[in-house]
């Protein structure tokens, strides 16, 4: 204030005018202090549940996801569980092969072996071989139109505008359009002057008027309820569990829905298709991302937003998929949030009791977490998660409410401490439990073998993206997601028929061999050059081809 006064000892109100206006336009910045007309800089929570509206549902809310509506007794309960995790780890840490930690110039450093490739038992490549010797040889156009006529999922795909309209042999038409974008071969592979159901002006209306968003997303449940229903998908996975990770395409036309990165484009463009696959391998929802992933709120859309009878409760990623707010917003929805972590010595632990002692990990928890500020906000945040999860907010319009840039609101801030907390207790059951870190591996590793699936089918063009908007985009990759689980339902079904043929001749099958089968095999599948668009009567009416003779396995009997 000194530097305020004049040589006369009054105050000077012009620089006095100026620091006030200096730190309102700081503590407005930080959402310190709210603009009420202003979008950009109004209060951060605006728009979550409030008033008599969060009184009501604030009870339902905090028993669905399993929180306290308590700060001190949830944060407690927290704050124990921590302290036990650290003391539980240590103790365990000197006997575990897999742990390593080196002292250097600024302090403990922390390493976790990588995991070692376990060999597949010989029963398992056996049983694998005797099955895929018995799946039948089809092409891929049969194959969708098999799969429509077990599942009906053209039925999902109804007029823009009329609604109820429907032309005559609709699900070819739609199957065909659906090939032609998941294929990116367009339709002239595909078009039949001799059929009105494949001629283009027919496809053409088709794409214009039944292929939107709204329609694959309910073909696509509509599959997953399938596979959901076979017993062998079920002994894969219960659909609790589920990954997400992105498959990249080149975009080598002009425009702004697509973006730059050398790694994975290199002088070209490209968009970043990022989606969720279930423990069943079924795609539950997909987004496209312009560019590369930046933002792991994408991942909290990916698993709010998708429409399928699977309620997943555990989502793993790989290292690029997670932050400490995305910790915390997951933990307050009721989900497990389990990345692979790839340097677990970047990772920072963090503590709550400043004085205890951790043995091994005493000095890697050198970090403290603020609880005085999360059980400040704990209501917000509540109401935070309670509004997600009722669909008030959407989590796409969450990082304006957050901005957890270099200018966090409180409220973003005291989600980040509790995102620390829940971090360092899944980081140390990461360290401390290989099998653990096995089954994360084991599930993202379908996901991958989902997208080198998603590769093959999507052949044409040079495997390019050449949709300039992002409708067109979404939509494209959308009918690639569909036909992807076409080709997981078709190869379960018939997976399954095999296994009742094996174990009719006495087969030995172990169900441990079982669980660790895959449908995600297309050496059978006919990808490329016939594009008929017909049925025999017996597969029309629903019962199964006949599985091939494994005696002939070796001759191409297509």
């Amino acid at each position: 204030m000194g530097q305020l006064k004049a040589a006369d000892g009054k105050i000077d109100l012009f620089g006095y005018r100026l620091c006030v206006l200096d730190q309102l336009r700081r503590k407005i910045r930080r959402r310190d202090v709210f603009a009420s007309r202003s979008l950009r800089y109004a209060d951060p929570r605006k728009g979550l549940l409030s008033g008599a509206a969060w009184e009501a549902a604030r009870p339902a809310v905090c028993r669905t996801v399993g929180v306290s509506a308590s700060a001190d007794e949830e944060l407690t309960r927290l704050s124990t569980r921590l302290d036990l995790a650290y003391r539980e780890t240590a103790d365990r840490a000197p006997a575990n092969p897999a742990l390593s930690f080196e002292t250097t110039a600024s302090g403990i450093d922390l390493s976790v072996a990588r995991l070692d490739k376990i060999e597949e038992p010989p029963s398992l490549v056996a049983l694998r071989t005797e099955i895929e010797t018995r799946l039948p040889h089809v092409d891929l156009p049969e194959l969708i139109l098999e799969i429509q006529a077990r599942t009906g999922f053209a039925e999902h795909f109804t007029h823009a505008s009329e609604g109820s309209s429907r032309a005559e042999d609709i699900a070819t038409s739609v199957s065909a359009v659906l090939l032609a974008e998941a294929c990116n071969t367009g339709f002239e592979p595909l078009v039949r002057r001799d059929s009105p159901a494949l001629r283009r002006s027919r496809l053409s209306w088709v794409k214009q008027n039944f292929l939107r968003a709204e329609t694959l997303t309910a073909a696509n449940a509509a599959l997953v309820a399938a596979q959901n229903a076979i017993p062998l998908a079920r002994s894969w996975g219960g659909g609790e569990v589920a990954s997400a990770d992105g498959l990249r395409f080149v975009v080598p036309v002009r425009t702004i829905h697509s973006g730059p990165n050398p790694h994975y484009f290199g002088h070209e463009r490209g968009v970043t298709w990022y989606n969720l696959a279930s423990d069943q391998y079924t795609g539950l929802n997909a987004v496209t991302i312009p560019g590369t992933l930046r933002d792991s709120l994408y991942l909290l859309a990916l698993v709010l937003e998708q429409e399928t009878e699977l309620s997943p409760t555990e989502i793993m990623t790989d290292s690029a998929g997670y932050t400490d707010t995305i910790f915390a917003i997951f933990y307050l929805l009721g989900y497990q949030f389990s990345p692979r972590i790839a340097d677990i010595g970047g990772s920072r632990f963090w503590r709550v009791d400043r004085k205890a002692d951790y043995g091994l990990l005493d000095e890697l928890a050198a970090n403290r977490i603020n609880m005085r500020l999360i059980a400040d906000h704990w209501d917000d945040l509540l109401r935070l998660a309670g509004s997600l999860k009722l669909g008030v907010v959407r989590a796409a319009g969450l990082t304006r409410t957050l901005q957890t840039n270099d200018r966090p609101t409180k409220l973003a801030r005291a989600l980040q401490e509790l995102g620390r907390l829940i971090k360092t207790l899944y980081l140390l059951r990461f360290i401390d439990d290989e099998g653990y870190r096995r089954r994360i591996l084991i599930q993202l590793n379908r996901g991958e073998n989902r997208h080198r699936l998603a590769r093959v089918i999507f052949h044409g063009k040079r495997g390019e993206l050449r949709q300039r908007y992002r409708d067109g985009q979404e939509d494209q990759l959308g009918s690639l997601g569909l036909v992807v689980n076409v080709v997981v339902l078709w190869n379960t079904i018939y997976m399954d028929a095999a296994l009742n043929q094996l174990r009719e001749e006495g087969y030995e099958v172990k169900p441990e061999d079982v669980a660790h089968l895959s449908p995600l095999s297309f050496g059978h599948i006919n990808m490329l050059g016939r594009y008929a668009f017909t049925l025999p009567e017996i597969i029309a009416r629903g019962e199964l081809r006949p599985l091939r003779d494994p005696k002939t396995a070796g001759i191409d009997d297509r």
